[in-house]
Formats: C-alpha cells, sequence, structure tokens
C-alpha cells in the first residue's frame, strides 16, 4: 500500500486541477470556491485507502473518490442554507457570498457531477458502486432531517443523537472505505467489515467534533466557539449531559440550552460550567475511544497487511487527537 501522505498528495492534484466550467458564472464559481475551502478531504482519501489495502490500484478508484467528496460538498451547501450558517471553513457560506438561489442550484449541479463521476468505476462493479451510494445519499438526507427534527425538541438521547449522526456523518466515511474495497476485489464479506470500521470511526470523528466545537480553539476550528451551545443544537455533550442531571439541575439546564435569548458569551459560559460539573467532557472522550475500538475491532478481523492497517489506525488516532 502507498503512503497516506503520498494519496493525499495524488488527492490534492486531481482537486487543483478540477474545474466545472465557465458560463454562467453563478453556476460555476460557486462550485468552483466550495473546493476551495478543502478541509482534510478525508471522505475521497478514504476511498484511496479502501482499495489500496485491499491490493487495488488507487488510480482506479481515483474517479469514485471525486465523486464522494463532490457529494460530500454539495450536502454542506445545502446544509449552510437550512442551518443558516455564515460561514464555512471560517470563510464566507456560498448563500451568503452569492445569494440562497444560486447556492441551491450550485448545490444541485454539484450532486450531478458527483454522480457523474461515480459512473465512471468500471462497468463490472458500477452497480455494486452505485447502489451503496444512492443507499448512502438517502441516509445522510435522513441524518440532516434527524438532525433538524431535534431541533425543534427540548432534549434527545444519546442513543437518538447517536442513530442520527450515524446517519448524516458516519455513513459517508463507511461508503467511501466500502466502495475503495469493492474496485479492489474485495469480498463481500471482507466490504461489510470495512463498513463497519468506517462507521465506528465515523461516530468517533463527530463527537470529537462536538468536543472541539465547545472546547477547541476557535482560530483553529474555524468558527465561532461554542456555536452548537449558542443555537442550541443537540450535541453528544448536551445529550449526555442530560443523562448525567437530575430533577431540577436537569430541568435547568435543558431550559438554558434551548434558551435563544441569552447573550451568546453568557450562554456559552454557563453551559460550559455545566459541562464541566458534571464531567462531560471525561464521558464525552470515553466515549470516542469505545466508538474507535469497536472500529478497530472489526479492522483486526480482517486478513490485511500489518503495516498497512496499523498506518491506518495511526492516522485515525491522530484525527482523534486533533485539537482543531
Amino acid at each position: 500500500m502507498h503512503s497516506i501522505p503520498f494519496l493525499q498528495q495524488k488527492l490534492e492534484k486531481e482537486f487543483s486541477s478540477l474545474h466545472f466550467g465557465h458560463e454562467p458564472r453563478q453556476l460555476y464559481e460557486p462550485m468552483d470556491y466550495m473546493l476551495t475551502l478543502a478541509g482534510k478531504r478525508l471522505r475521497p482519501l478514504f476511498v484511496l485507502i479502501g482499495c489500496e489495502l485491499f491490493g487495488g490500484d488507487y488510480s482506479k478508484a481515483m474517479d469514485a473518490a471525486i465523486g464522494i467528496e463532490l457529494f460530500h460538498n454539495f450536502t454542506l451547501l445545502h446544509d449552510d442554507i437550512m442551518d443558516n450558517a455564515t460561514k464555512r471553513r471560517n470563510q464566507p457560506a456560498v448563500h451568503v457570498k452569492w445569494n440562497t438561489n444560486v447556492a441551491i442550484l450550485s448545490g444541485d449541479a454539484l450532486f450531478v457531477k458527483a454522480c457523474e463521476r461515480m459512473t465512471m468505476v468500471d462497468d463490472t462493479l458500477l452497480r455494486k458502486v452505485l447502489s451503496l451510494f444512492y443507499k448512502t445519499s438517502i441516509e445522510v438526507c435522513e441524518g440532516q432531517q434527524l438532525d433538524m427534527d431535534y431541533e425543534q425538541l427540548n432534549e434527545i438521547s444519546p442513543e437518538e443523537y447517536t442513530a442520527m449522526i450515524t446517519l448524516k456523518t458516519a455513513v459517508l466515511l463507511a461508503c467511501s472505505l466500502t466502495t475503495g474495497s469493492l474496485i479492489a476485489g474485495a469480498s463481500e464479506k471482507d466490504a461489510e467489515k470495512i463498513y463497519e470500521f468506517g462507521k465506528n470511526i465515523g461516530i468517533a470523528f463527530q463527537i470529537q467534533d462536538d468536543l472541539l466545537d465547545a472546547y477547541g480553539e476557535h482560530y483553529k476550528v474555524g468558527k465561532k466557539p461554542g456555536g452548537d451551545i449558542i443555537e442550541g443544537k443537540k450535541t453528544f455533550l448536551f445529550s449526555e449531559t442530560c443523562c448525567l442531571l437530575e430533577g431540577k439541575e436537569h430541568l435547568d439546564f435543558v431550559n438554558l440550552y434551548n434558551n435563544r435569548t441569552l447573550q451568546p458569551e453568557e450562554k456559552t459560559l454557563r453551559v460550559k460550567q455545566i459541562f464541566d460539573k458534571a464531567g462531560v467532557v471525561e464521558a464525552t472522550r470515553k466515549a470516542i475511544h469505545s466508538y474507535f475500538e469497536k472500529g478497530f475491532e472489526h479492522l483486526k478481523s480482517l486478513n490485511l497487511n500489518p503495516s498497512a492497517a496499523m498506518e491506518l489506525k495511526l492516522f485515525c488516532e491522530k484525527l482523534l487527537n486533533r485539537d482543531h
């Protein structure tokens, strides 16, 4: 297997040369702009890793990797509209830089471009790959709807929260690894195992993001500190704190968290004081570790090159220990 830095370089070369069109400018410029707001490009990287883990050639998985990243950016573009988010990776969101109608249409075009790329997979594998891709696409939509539904509720359980992020976030990481494995010719049983690894790692990553939103350094995270708290978004920290508190403390916390009239700084401070008192940071870290270990058990059950599996594990550990 090629090293992860090597695969990252190959991805960046592909994305740096990727442009969608010139006219109409207000359709294509926002699409190009979204790609300049690059994050870690985990999903396309996981496609290539999934392929090479099972002895495949990463270049044969490149189109699928690009397709999944375009799909991911499509979801981010539309999510920003639904969430009324003004920033995306510390830059103006598309619907702010242009307008909502432009953002919707550019997002639609990104989805079409994603599907085009996915159809470039070898014909003998196309049905399997597309079936997984479309199944995952619907699940991501289901997760986003649950996220919006939960915003209308006073509280949710950790189990409900985990079910939501599994759909909204984790299944796309699982799909990425599995897509790569299918292109490499992995068996159905091995594809299921790598899927479970990706799903559990994806859950761990999202819970880590929740922790960083509240406690990360905002200039590194790229958004306002405590944004989830200010907006009253239902996160792992919130749902876990609801379980840790009882009686009046529980009711007072739920009312505080759902309060939309407090000054942002005051609300963030008070909520984090309750988080600290309840010990939710430690509980959150334990949950992250638990999902990581559960995922790694699936990885260990595969007959993979030991050095390649260890490189992937160390890479994921580094991501889970990040501060932004």
